[in-house]
């Protein structure tokens, strides 16, 4: 296959563009910013609020912020000489890979790594840059995954202790068939908004990635 061929490179752009959701959800750091923006929702009691639109909207522009230095290396070393015609879409692929693997390694746990060089039966290699993608991708996946349940984890107990102290209140006071979520729901906003809750949850999830 001529990688040179015009069609050849029209069709390989396509394909590239069709798998970039997947792209946006294993390779940075999207996952675990709205896994846990989710578990907010989640523990505030909303279950519409806020909205899917805004959580991915806000997931989405927290994903851009936070990759921005990868995004700047990529366009500089593969994407700008490729628009220039001054390497091919095999180059600028291989130029691209080593700063997003550099990405993922920061924030990839070497227990996640050595599971999947186990399970594929491959030695470790000199250096965490010359692991395969196959090996890096899924074990960045993994420890975003519980990085994220972690951070979740944390943001759920102020909002746990709320719903028990209500349910136990209303239980004293025999009021068994009012729903605790009615109750605790202003308390838990109004707690969130004292602290400033915005604030604390997307600095934590950004100052997570450096």
């Amino acid at each position: 296959m001529n990688l040179h061929d015009p069609l050849i490179n029209i069709f390989l752009v396509i394909s590239f563009l069709s798998l970039l959701p997947a792209i946006l959800v294993m390779f940075t750091s999207f996952s675990r910013i709205v896994i846990v923006l989710s578990f907010l929702r989640q523990a505030l009691g909303g279950q519409q609020i806020p909205p899917n639109t805004v959580i991915i909207g806000l997931s989405l522009f927290l994903t851009f912020f936070v990759m921005s230095p990868t995004i700047d290396v990529i366009t500089k070393d593969a994407i700008n000489p490729y628009m220039e015609k001054q390497i091919t879409m095999q180059e600028a692929f291989s130029k691209a890979a080593p700063p997003l693997k550099s990405f993922m390694l920061r924030q990839t746990r070497q227990k996640d790594i050595a599971l999947f060089l186990k399970i594929a039966r491959q030695p470790a290699p000199a250096t965490p840059q010359d692991l395969p993608l196959r090996i890096v991708v899924p074990a960045f996946a993994i420890s975003e995954l519980k990085t994220a349940f972690e951070i979740g984890f944390l943001i759920y107990l102020p909002f746990l202790v709320i719903d028990m102290v209500v349910s136990s209140i209303l239980l004293s006071m025999g009021m068994m068939m009012l729903p605790p979520v009615l109750i605790s729901l202003p308390f838990k906003l109004l707690l969130f908004v004292l602290v400033d809750g915005w604030n604390l949850v997307v600095g934590t999830l950004v100052r997570s990635f450096h």
